[in-house]
């Protein structure tokens, strides 16, 4: 096996479900970044601290089987257990409400993965600032294909890796406008590129420290830093303070009604530590609030 090739098995303590786990990492069916393979394999590209990096799972029982190509694929393959949550610790979470319970014992393997690439987990959060999902995953799209390297390896086809740093702060404004992207998120984008490297170092400082780095960033409030906490370290009680859909959608489903982000947050107090890990589990519930108006419009400032 070459230097640019690597491989492994891990023999996982329970069932792994490769699309439970990393079903958050997508951004979209169409992401260029992670496919799901006519034969179930699961593809992930990702930019290393040692270059690009193509990883394909399969699983069968308590069996996963990793293979990767790419400058990248040992440091890709060394984090396997990781990034299908083998370090997410579930102790003292015990389900208070009903759904959230129902949901639990029908999802028992339900862990949260951790891919320590901040940078690269947090221009799409970015991207998804103040704008429907269609629109933030279009973005993505355009942005991984205009810019992105061909994936390494036998990646399905179209697959991209993310572009370094340089690349980002290079990309003109008109290319952040026939993305579809304002000049205030362009401009958050930018900054994060210019400090990219200290983002990535903070994986390995303490929860409040990376929370703090993050949010010391101009144009990354609570939201983001929270969407990038939930991925790159797999923090089980960050929530998404701030979202469109998240607090209509939990008060529907635990209390019948519609509440705010403070009162979500009370409602989540009683998960202490595992909140994240309790609105998971609603959003994977058949719980669904209900439509009484028109939905969040989708922007496009390609006309302006």
């Amino acid at each position: 096996m070459s230097a640019t090739e690597a491989a492994t098995k891990w023999s996982a303590p329970a069932p792994v479900s490769l699309g439970l786990t990393l079903g958050g990492l997508q951004r979209g069916p169409g992401d260029p970044t992670q496919q799901v393979g006519p034969d179930g394999a699961l593809w992930r590209t990702a930019r290393t601290p040692d270059g690009a990096a193509t990883l394909r799972l399969s699983s069968r029982g308590l069996d996963v089987s990793a293979r990767a190509w790419g400058p990248g694929a040992q440091w890709m393959v060394d984090r396997v257990p990781d990034l299908l949550g083998a370090a997410d610790d579930v102790t003292g979470f015990a389900p208070v409400h009903d759904l959230v319970a129902e949901t639990w014992r029908r999802l028992p393997h339900l862990r949260l993965c951790r891919l320590p690439l901040v940078f690269e987990l947090l221009v799409p959060a970015i991207l998804e600032q103040r704008v429907t999902g269609k629109e933030a995953r279009r973005s993505w799209r355009h942005l991984l294909r205009r810019y992105g390297e061909p994936a390494p390896g036998p990646a399905p086809d179209g697959m991209r890796v993310f572009p370094p740093a340089e690349v980002w702060r290079r990309i003109p404004s008109w290319e952040w406008h026939r993305a579809n992207v304002d000049p205030g998120r362009a401009r958050t984008v930018l900054r994060a590129a210019v400090v990219a490297h200290r983002l990535d170092e903070c994986i390995g400082l303490d929860r409040e420290e990376r929370l703090r780095r993050l949010r010391s960033l101009p144009g990354i409030g609570r939201w983001t830093a929270a969407e990038v906490a939930q991925r790159a370290w797999g923090d089980p009680d960050e929530v998404s303070y701030g979202d469109y859909h998240i607090p209509a959608l939990v008060g529907w489903a635990l209390l019948g009604r519609p509440i705010d982000d403070d009162e979500m947050m009370d409602v989540l107090a009683v998960y202490p530590g595992h909140r994240q890990r309790a609105v998971r589990l609603v959003e994977l519930s058949a719980a669904r609030k209900p439509r009484f108006g028109p939905r969040m419009p989708v922007g496009d400032i390609r006309a302006i």
